[in-house]
């Protein structure tokens, strides 16, 4: 392939991105809340009631609206990161109240990630599966840090699409994957048990075994001590942060998914290289 032909493939890769990035925005608000909704018809039904027959609530039913005035979000104000910055100019056409910069945050980190991945490797089912993982990874990171859920409808199917990427060997050998599927959640489950033996407290949530035997299953065994390694250290930086600038109480807890998240993806586009690098540092 020629460097021209990679260069609008990148473009149409991150263009790619962006929509995804769009569509991303309304999973991350709606699938919590489609989560608990579940959950209430389920009580209902335990409880012998009748459930109630609401407006149906889904990622595609009702529009997308304003928060503050119940404005439906027009064709033309959903382009992704252009109505934002053009047209909207960051604030609800028919109330004037502001929209979060997380919509166009979650937009261009979408499309930024999805070009890179097709530049770091090529065009290719490589590409693609990355791309896949990236936009999982890129909502389970925002839905963790609103609710501290990791859903299982994300997690789970995420795991198989590891392990189906890895019956060619797309990322590591199959047998590599199924190992780092199962070590990945048998290491946080038995960190999880062995804190609460001996604090009487749970440290984490069991969205995180998942989301680790997930990273496994698509990168292999091989990297999971770097993940987990990148994933603490991140995670304790930032802890110590939020405790010192923005008061955060040392009792309330900070989500781990979302270093996990972010250590799987330095994972995926440099692991080896940083495993290579610290092997030789090493002997």
């Amino acid at each position: 392939m020629t460097p021209e032909s990679l260069v609008v493939l990148t473009i149409l890769g991150g263009l790619l991105g962006l929509c995804v990035g769009s569509f991303l925005n309304v999973v991350i608000y709606r699938l919590p809340k489609m989560m608990e909704q579940d959950w209430q018809l389920q009580c209902a039904e335990l409880r012998g009631e009748t459930p109630s027959t609401a407006t149906p609530f889904n990622l595609a039913r009702p529009r997308s609206r304003c928060p503050h005035c119940g404005h439906s979000i027009s064709a033309l104000e959903n382009i992704p990161l252009l109505s934002y910055l053009l047209i909207l100019r960051g604030k609800c056409s028919a109330c004037g109240a502001r929209i979060s910069l997380r919509y166009p945050l979650v937009e261009t980190l979408t499309g930024a990630l999805s070009a890179y991945a097709v530049w770091h490797f090529g065009p290719g089912i490589t590409a693609v599966g990355a791309m896949l993982l990236i936009w999982a990874l890129i909502a389970l990171t925002f839905i963790d840090l609103d609710t501290q859920l990791l859903p299982d409808s994300i997690t789970l199917p995420l795991l198989w699409l590891g392990l189906a990427f890895n019956l060619e060997s797309t990322y590591t050998d199959l047998p590599s994957a199924v190992i780092g599927a199962m070590a990945g959640y048998l290491a946080l489950w038995s960190v999880f048990w062995l804190f609460k033996l001996a604090t009487g407290k749970e440290g984490m949530g069991y969205g995180d075994f998942k989301l680790l035997a997930a990273l496994g299953a698509w990168l292999g065994w091989q990297m999971l001590p770097a993940i987990i390694l990148l994933s603490s250290v991140v995670g304790a930086l930032a802890g110590i942060l939020l405790i010192i600038l923005a008061r955060h109480g040392r009792n309330v807890p900070i989500p781990f998914g979302p270093y996990l998240a972010a250590a799987g993806l330095i994972a995926l586009f440099w692991g080896k290289t940083l495993t290579e690098s610290y092997l030789g540092l090493v002997y």
